[in-house]
């Protein structure tokens, strides 16, 4: 892929779009397609006959895999009609590997008049190479509870592995700050940055192949990577550049704590679940929680509790 796409957002189908390269350039790629629910989008009729939209699916997911380096990692959001069949085409038709199935249990899920609300949405998680991927551990652990509540010395110091059903991150209300209005499905920012972070380098290109919100390739300008969008939508493709202008650039105003420290700060709290408050009032769990930052931050300095404690106040301030 020629340089100059990246970093942008291109307008058009992401099946058109993508079949015109011959090589592979993206070392992550998010998908949150259209769930053939009825949702109202801009350009698109998300009401199609089944069997179409199952050939669809087999074919933009084909373009994907085509543009997904040797190396790369592929994750798919999908709803529960057709989560069996985005498996089935993964493993079955285009060989890839599936490392995790995900469910992202989510706050605010649609209510229903004639059965359970519906409250999470199926995040799979694959691989081209099932030996050779990048999934960088010490960026998305979390203290677990021997460390927390049992004090237990068996306990891995660097924190466990989230599980595969994710609590802490709620849907993206129209009453939240984060919510940018003009889109129906819009991802929380901190999802996005668990698998990113997770699944790709700095540098690493980013594709999100139903651009829709952008958070995607906002949280992938945020932690430096580099990214790719598509949208069919001329109306998604604008407001995303707008809200890729807005992502901050400015110097910290703490003198010992960059931007991304900080960054990386508030969203281990998201992550742990815990206020800065909680962390203030108990020693215990303030060492834990600067240990668990070190972790993160995979030793670029030492940081101490109080030098955390004090970027939290600042911060939340």
């Amino acid at each position: 892929m020629h340089k100059d796409f990246f970093d942008k957002i291109i307008c058009g189908d992401c099946i058109k779009v993508l079949n015109k390269f011959d090589k592979p350039f993206a070392d992550l790629i998010f998908a949150d397609p259209p769930f053939n629910i009825g949702y109202k989008y801009d350009k698109y009729k998300d009401n199609v006959q089944s069997d179409k939209y199952i050939e669809w699916t087999k074919e933009w997911m084909a373009a994907c895999k085509k543009v997904l380096n040797p190396s790369g990692s592929f994750y798919i959001a999908i709803g529960d009609e057709y989560a069996a069949d985005v498996k089935n085409i993964a493993e079955r038709e285009l060989g890839l590997f599936m490392r995790n199935w995900i469910i992202w249990h989510y706050t605010f899920g649609q209510q229903m008049k004639n059965k359970f609300a519906r409250s999470h949405t199926h995040i799979f998680y694959f691989v081209k190479d099932k030996t050779n991927f990048t999934f960088n551990d010490h960026k998305v652990r979390i203290p677990s509870d021997r460390q927390l509540i049992y004090n237990d010395k068996r306990a891995n110091s660097q924190g466990k592995m989230p599980d595969d059903v994710w609590n802490g991150y709620p849907r993206v209300c129209g009453t939240f700050k984060e919510r940018a209005g003009w889109h129906p499905c819009q991802m929380p920012e901190s999802l996005l940055r668990r698998i990113i972070s997770a699944s790709s380098n700095p540098g690493d290109c980013v594709l999100d192949s139903f651009n829709g919100s952008g958070t995607t390739v906002v949280v992938a300008k945020q932690l430096g990577r580099k990214y790719v969008g598509i949208d069919i939508s001329k109306e998604y493709v604008r407001n995303t550049e707008k809200r890729l202008c807005n992502v901050e650039n400015k110097k910290s105003l703490n003198l010992f704590f960059e931007p991304a420290e900080l960054s990386e700060l508030k969203h281990l709290l998201v992550d742990m679940q815990i206020s800065t408050d909680e962390i203030k009032k108990d020693k215990k769990l303030m060492n834990l929680f600067t240990n668990q930052f070190n972790v993160r931050m995979n030793g670029k300095k030492q940081y101490s509790a109080e030098s955390v404690c004090t970027a939290l106040e600042e911060s939340a301030g």
